[in-house]
């Protein structure tokens, strides 16, 4: 009775704790986003899902973009300027509603941002769940920190990239597969494609292998799923799947490079966009052999080309961009596992260089190429190659120890007799 007592206490304990650090984070991001408003990603959701809900506009309209750019530069967007437009899918506003509700927008920031402070903080939880890690005490806290501010969760963080979401919820999918949970990643994989371009490979990839190995359900349950949310969507906005594919096309010509080759063709105006091609037709290439010796895998061997995949995808040739690159933290994850299990005495201190070398490396990257114009600062378009460039290479290095494994991955043999392993 008494450790029942004891139990509860500290439940409540740990709740009003909980609920103090969401206050005081929630807090010190309204002091952030007073202080330096701009970064424009969620004002656009933000907005478009407001100019729908008490407007009655679509958010696809020029209307609702002329609102966006209202509240970003006071004006119309001028030529050569972002147009702010939104391209999600109509379903996505399930995502935006409650932040919508706001009329402020500076709150309704702070509280989204605190919602994606506590996705990444997840994200990493997760990760570590789903590969069986058990990191030195030092790799652990320094993975922690890394999480939150390497680059490429601190951008798009403040950007408040919705993208971060995504990231958790195909990691969350991943641990759901390796449980047997068919129909809960399903749900979670067809809710992530609220930006497509970003999980549409990656997605692709668990159909074709859940169809070799008769997990029927987990197609039936990610496909109904999209199905669902879409008629939804019609519901409310019938053509809203026309008007959505015409700003998806309309999307590259105010936005920064988005495919290797239009990144490439900043420095190599002649040859990028050829070079982009060959970097691109190499990636589909490469995927499609690794699905097919994959098709019937255990769990491991899964994880690594579903790891791969969405590496290799931000090169693809589909329209993305670095502030996406966060839903590759699944693989950096894995890799690092894999280097502490095969270099168990001498694996913390490569796992500590790894994860400093790229919290400083990719930082200076971008700090030394950012540039200015029309007074924002702007992100280098060869961000887009440094780190699918390390974790594509780190995960053909360790390619045989996911496949063999020593001792990491022993516990999870994908038996056929018993899905949820």
């Amino acid at each position: 009775m008494r450790n029942r007592r004891n139990g509860g206490w500290l439940i409540g304990i740990g709740i009003v704790l909980g609920i103090t650090v969401l206050i005081l984070l929630t807090w010190a991001n309204f002091r952030y986003a007073t202080e330096n408003p701009g970064e424009n990603d969620f004002l656009v959701h933000w907005a478009g899902t407001r100019s729908f809900l008490v407007d009655g506009v679509s958010p696809y309209s020029d209307q609702a973009a002329l609102n966006i750019q209202k509240l970003a530069y006071g004006r119309a967007a001028l030529p050569g300027e972002n147009e702010l437009r939104v391209a999600y899918p109509l379903y996505s506003i399930i995502l935006f509603f409650p932040f919508a509700l706001f009329g402020d927008f500076v709150f309704a920031r702070a509280l989204w941002m605190t919602v994606l402070e506590v996705c990444l903080f997840g994200m990493a939880v997760l990760s570590i769940r789903l590969v069986d890690w058990k990191p030195h005490l030092l790799v652990w806290v320094l993975f922690f920190i890394f999480s939150l501010f390497w680059y490429h969760a601190l951008s798009p963080l403040i950007n408040g990239n919705a993208v971060i979401v995504v990231a958790l919820l195909i990691t969350a999918a991943f641990w759901a597969i390796r449980a047997g949970a068919d129909e809960l990643a399903g749900v979670l994989l067809a809710f992530a494609t609220i930006k497509p371009q970003v999980v549409l490979l990656v997605i692709g990839f668990v159909i074709f292998y859940a169809a070799f190995n008769r997990r029927w359900r987990l197609i039936a349950w990610t496909l109904g799923t999209v199905a669902i949310l879409s008629a939804a969507a019609a519901f409310l906005q019938p053509d809203w799947i026309l008007q959505n594919i015409q700003e998806v096309l309309r999307y590259p010509g105010y936005n920064p490079p988005g495919t290797p080759g239009a990144a490439l063709s900043v420095a190599m105006p002649a040859a990028g966009q050829k070079l982009g091609w060959a970097i691109s037709a190499l990636v589909g290439f490469t995927l499609l052999i690794e699905w097919i010796a994959a098709r019937n895998a255990d769990f491991k061997g899964f994880l690594w080309t579903a790891c791969l995949t969405l590496v290799l995808s931000q090169w693809s040739g589909i329209q993305t961009d670095p502030g996406n690159f966060i839903v590759v933290f699944p693989a950096l994850t894995m890799v690092l596992a894999l280097l502490d299990d095969r270099w168990q005495r001498s694996g913390w201190l490569v796992s500590t260089l790894l994860l400093l070398g790229l919290l400083i490396g990719l930082w200076w990257i971008f700090i030394s190429t950012l540039t200015i114009e029309n007074g924002r600062p702007q992100q280098s378009p060869v961000m887009f190659f440094p780190l699918p460039a390390v974790l594509g290479v780190m995960l053909i290095w360790v390619r045989w120890w996911a496949f063999h494994p020593a001792n990491l991955w022993s516990t999870m043999l994908y038996d056929r007799q018993n899905p949820r392993l």
